[in-house]
């Protein structure tokens, strides 16, 4: 079994130990939100993405939000008081989230080193009952319901918020 689907059947297990119901959808790769609108096919629920940031005090933050939310950076810096947020470095992402780039997803908190990872959660999404995650890598979806999304991350004590987020328009 390779890595990847190790770290999947964690996961899955994890999801299977707190009663989390699940459903997974197998697909090639997909490293943005253009890339799976074009090639994820049919599949039900809220499409999401997950932002990895930091701010200037090296805190983390991972910024949880619906595939079609433009957000601005400074304005959530402001509501969140984090000052300045910037990207993390592929290299921070894989050390902390253990994830490649392409493959953020909330569920990257199951990750020993993630435990300091503060979460924002949009609240717009949380009202769709079915949510669309990758499962630690770009190359399946996997729904599950938004009340089981807070259930998951309260499992790990990981701070987070629900809030709107302060989007840009263009």
């Amino acid at each position: 079994m390779t890595e990847i689907l190790k770290k999947e059947q964690e996961l899955f297990n994890l999801f299977k130990l707190i009663d989390i119901s699940f459903k997974t959808y197998r697909h090639e790769a997909l490293y943005t939100v253009e890339d799976s609108q074009k090639f994820r096919g049919d599949i039900p629920g809220t499409h999401c993405k997950t932002l990895f940031l930091k701010d200037k005090k090296n805190r983390f933050w991972l910024v949880v939000v619906s595939e079609d939310c433009m957000i601005n950076l400074n304005s959530l810096a402001k509501k969140i008081e984090a000052g300045r947020l910037s990207f993390c470095s592929s290299d921070i992402m894989i050390k902390i989230l253990n994830v490649e780039p392409g493959s953020v997803t909330p569920f990257a908190i199951i990750s020993d080193d993630a435990r300091d990872v503060n979460i924002i959660l949009d609240k717009k999404m949380l009202e769709s009952n079915k949510l669309n995650y990758h499962p630690l890598h770009n190359q399946a979806t996997t729904t599950i319901n938004s009340n089981d999304l807070i259930k998951f991350i309260s499992h790990f004590g990981n701070t987070f918020k629900i809030m709107e987020i302060p989007q840009k328009y263009l």
